[in-house]
């Protein structure tokens, strides 16, 4: 009963935010004469669709590093593999040829939401349904084909440890981007072409008979899935699993010791890790509106490497902040150094195409050499803490609750 009230605090937070999100996403709907930044074309609405879909691949590539200690580089490979399964089997049946133009149709010739939507039907609610239910099954299955992925390069990667296994896991990313743009594969990658043509986030907006817009949603279907999705990672963190997986990160050989089998635990990590970077990926294509095998970079890799370590190593709620804070930053908050301006007739100096990235690189430079352990640490931000704190119960908790590897295996050994 107890654990039962711990939890209420969680699940009213996350129904506030993700209510708060519709309610931004409709605000200027709702009051006309608004200012720009809350207009559905603003980069307040570009930064928090980009940031929902970044969130999930960090926690899962925190999930991987951070709390079972492997130190993985392959999570832009997962995202190619989900974002292409997505990709492939959501495009409309009638528009594949012309989008495989080159390669004369494409191997795959179905579509999930045609299949479901022959069913459900394709107009009013039932084609929304037949919709959704197609997107969403598509998405799982985007997981489930890179965590299948990982499971096969699992056995051999595996054994490797530190530097080797991310050498070998950024390898592998590399080699499935250059196998994807291979024009032998066009039938089913459409070679170096990019796929489009799917529903995308805007796809979930509700409409009218006229087709003017009644109800946005493109903002707030990412934030669900990804709030779900962190929500499964955090469950499985605070069970057994979750225990073994940092006891193997803080003692392997205490770990085993205990009785954890060291390879099938950290199998299971790496392939969920994968599963919900696959889910990420989805929803970049979703995102992006395209699939394309050379946006899925080494680059891409190292951002998320670099908001896992702004945010804190074993932190999720971390990772989430440090998301928000390094696209809104990137993509918006510093956007003006890159144009020039004049105060009067004077000049200022520096301000030019690409300063942007120059000083973003200065400030994280900053954030790594003074604050070591990243935003968070390997703390989390706890809503009943919170509001214990706002009710004056905790004068110490200060909203955040401690989890350290330190005591894991006993946690563990409790736990079996």
């Amino acid at each position: 009963m107890e654990k039962k009230k711990s939890l209420l605090p969680s699940l009213i937070g996350i129904a506030v935010l993700l209510l708060s999100v519709i309610l931004l996403e409709n605000l200027s709907d709702i009051i006309p004469g608004l200012p720009q930044i809350f207009q559905p074309t603003s980069p307040l609405f570009t930064v928090l669709k980009k940031a929902a879909v970044y969130s999930l691949v960090a926690v899962s590539m925190n999930l991987l590093n951070g709390f079972t200690g492997l130190f993985s580089l392959g999570q832009a490979g997962f995202m190619l593999l989900g974002a292409y399964t997505y990709a492939i089997l959501t495009v409309p049946s009638a528009q594949k040829d012309q989008v495989y133009y080159l390669f004369g149709g494409c191997a795959f010739d179905f579509s999930i939401v045609d299949i479901i939507q022959s069913v459900t039907g394709t107009d009013g609610a039932g084609g929304a349904v037949g919709m959704v239910l197609g997107c969403l099954i598509s998405i799982i299955a985007a997981g489930c084909v890179a965590g299948f992925f990982a499971y096969l390069i699992g056995f051999p990667v595996l054994r490797l440890k530190s530097d080797y296994l991310a050498i070998a896991t950024l390898g592998f990313a590399e080699i499935l981007r250059a196998i994807f743009q291979w024009q032998k594969l066009g039938p089913v990658t459409n070679g170096a072409n990019m796929i489009k043509g799917f529903p995308t986030f805007s796809s979930f907006n509700i409409t009218d008979a006229s087709g003017n817009t009644v109800l946005r949603l493109s903002t707030f279907v990412p934030f669900l899935i990804t709030t779900v999705c962190i929500v499964l990672i955090v469950l499985l963190i605070h069970s057994s699993y979750g225990r073994a997986f940092k006891s193997i990160r803080d003692d392997e050989i205490a770990a085993e010791a205990m009785g954890i089998g060291l390879f099938k635990h950290k199998m299971l990590s790496f392939v969920i890790s994968s599963f919900f970077a696959g889910v990420g990926g989805a929803l970049f294509a979703m995102y992006v509106a395209n699939a394309q095998a050379k946006a899925f970079t080494s680059v891409m890799t190292y951002e998320i490497l670099l908001i896992v370590v702004i945010g804190g190593v074993g932190s999720v709620s971390g990772s989430v902040l440090a998301t928000f804070l390094y696209v809104a930053c990137s993509e918006w908050w510093l956007r003006f150094l890159d144009s020039e301006m004049y105060i009067g007739s004077f000049k200022v100096p520096l301000l030019r195409n690409g300063f942007r990235m120059v000083v973003f690189s200065i400030v994280i430079m900053v954030i790594v050499l003074f604050f070591s352990q990243g935003i968070m640490g390997n703390r989390e931000i706890s809503f009943r803490l919170i509001t214990d704190r706002l009710k004056g119960k905790d004068k110490k908790g200060a909203g955040v609750r401690a989890d350290s590897g330190a005591g894991s295996e006993k946690e563990y050994e409790h736990g079996k």
